[in-house]
């Protein structure tokens, strides 16, 4: 006979799906926090993040939000901003995209704030042009 080495069966692992979309207060900043925006993921709980107060800074997610809230690039987060380290942060929460919009409506977010865009339209912000970026012209062929 096996030995019992777990907490229950294959439904205990998938779980109950207990984060439906509820409504939740939205957390306004507070003195050593700042708003944010993930730009990429660095593994290991890290990512860089874009603070709207101009400068990028390396995020840590916070142990308790690890394995619970998925972040991505692209996402809005709130920062805890630490006292011995200028360029480090830890994320606190994320906001979901209607979090995000009424946060850029209250003017809590600057106008040029992205909310619904993945990390390619973050990386190339300026767009492309008429022509190919390759070079080609394809009139002439």
């Amino acid at each position: 006979m096996p030995k019992n080495k777990g907490k229950g069966g294959k439904n205990r692992r998938r779980g109950k799906n207990e984060n439906e979309e509820t409504k939740r207060d939205l957390l306004f900043k507070e003195e050593g926090q700042e708003y944010g925006q993930v730009i990429k993921m660095l593994g290991n709980g890290r990512c860089e993040v874009y603070c709207f107060d101009g400068k990028n800074r390396l995020a840590h997610i916070r142990g308790k939000m690890r394995k619970k809230v998925w972040v991505s690039a692209g996402d809005i987060v709130l920062l805890g901003m630490r006292d011995y380290q200028e360029d480090k942060v830890d994320i606190i929460h994320k906001y979901n995209a209607d979090e995000a919009r009424n946060l850029k409506a209250f003017g809590e977010l600057p106008e040029t704030a992205k909310i619904n865009e993945t990390a390619i339209d973050l990386t190339l912000e300026g767009g492309s042009d008429s022509e190919d970026e390759i070079g080609v012209d394809f009139d002439e062929i």
